[in-house]
């Protein structure tokens, strides 16, 4: 409801909500608002409704983890990773991760796949979430100045 309300046009907010969704999808877990809002800037689109949508789509989302897992796999596949090449998640314990090693074994090898794997899903969810939100701020603002 808080998109409805934001002072712009439907074109800024649904523009914004949309950039916003698909930094939501990658794998950019630290810089995703940042570079939403920077993104909104640079196409001079809302920027409070980019940040919003990269909040909400991680805050809705109770299945990110298997969206990331199913992100990495799908990179693997367009990467044409075998399955030598992947990594096993399993083969870690939990004091592995507290090591800085585990950046170059694990963190940085499954970036690229998983990144590209995003893009399968954050870019077709971000052209629908564009009409979505400008059909929906339109149709609520029409129905404000009818009352």
């Amino acid at each position: 409801m808080t998109l409805m309300t934001i002072a712009d046009t439907p074109h800024s907010i649904a523009l914004g909500s949309a950039i916003g969704i698909f930094f939501g999808f990658t794998p950019l877990y630290p810089l995703k608002t940042l570079l939403s809002i920077g993104t909104a800037w640079v196409c001079r689109c809302n920027k409070v409704a980019a940040a919003i949508a990269v909040t909400l789509h991680d805050v809705v989302i109770w299945a990110t983890p298997a969206i990331y897992v199913a992100e990495y796999q799908l990179g693997c596949w367009s990467l044409q990773r075998t399955a030598e090449q992947r990594v096993h998640f399993r083969q870690f314990g939990l004091r592995d991760y507290v090591h800085w090693h585990v950046f170059s074994r694990v963190v940085w090898p499954t970036f690229w796949p998983a990144f590209v794997g995003s893009l399968f899903l954050a870019v077709p969810s971000a052209i629908i979430i564009y009409f979505v939100m400008r059909l929906l701020v339109s149709r609520a603002r029409t129905a404000q100045k009818a009352a």
